[in-house]
């Protein structure tokens, strides 16, 4: 049985990292935001705060502006938790239904798929430089529309613009 859900969409960058929001991983998981909330709550010492975050009033806020889905959670009264992948696959095993062993498996691979992608882009990205430095400006105008091309239109995760550090 596959998800329907476009796990890649949901994942953000946040604080430099890139994350999931509880509200994306209860769907994912089949359960209510508030039912991962408890499972989490029972099970605290799994969740380190490299694991899991909760988002600042200005974070949720901007994830509500960002983010059509997430409209919802404008009008909550807790801050959203944020997990990062290592999170996100602890939920798995502090849930253990065989839903959730499914979907920690797809979100396994919607991170693996985005790492991959970053770093694909970041390797052509760097042999671009080596070719503009090689060759002079003639050919500016190729580069520029390679670069272009190299910008995802779908499913990239979106950075929300906070950064700790």
């Amino acid at each position: 049985m596959g998800l329907l859900i476009p796990i890649e969409s949901r994942i953000l960058v946040l604080r430099g990292q890139r994350i999931m929001l509880d509200a994306d991983l209860a769907l994912v998981y089949g359960i209510s935001t508030k039912a991962l909330n408890q499972a989490v709550k029972r099970n605290i010492e799994r969740f380190p705060s490299d694991f899991m975050f909760s988002l600042t009033e200005t974070e949720k806020k901007q994830v509500v502006t960002d983010c059509d889905h997430l409209k919802s959670l404008k009008y909550s009264a807790s801050l959203p938790k944020a997990f990062t992948e290592h999170g996100a696959i602890m939920l798995a095993n502090v849930l253990k239904s065989p839903r959730a062993i499914e979907a920690s498996l797809q979100v396994v691979r919607a991170f693996v798929k985005i790492r991959k992608f970053v770093l694909d882009h970041s390797a052509l990205a760097g042999k671009l430089e080596l070719l503009e430095k090689k060759y002079d400006k003639q050919f500016k105008v190729v580069f520029d529309a390679i670069r272009e091309l190299m910008i995802p239109k779908i499913s990239k995760p979106r950075r929300m613009g906070f950064h700790s550090g």
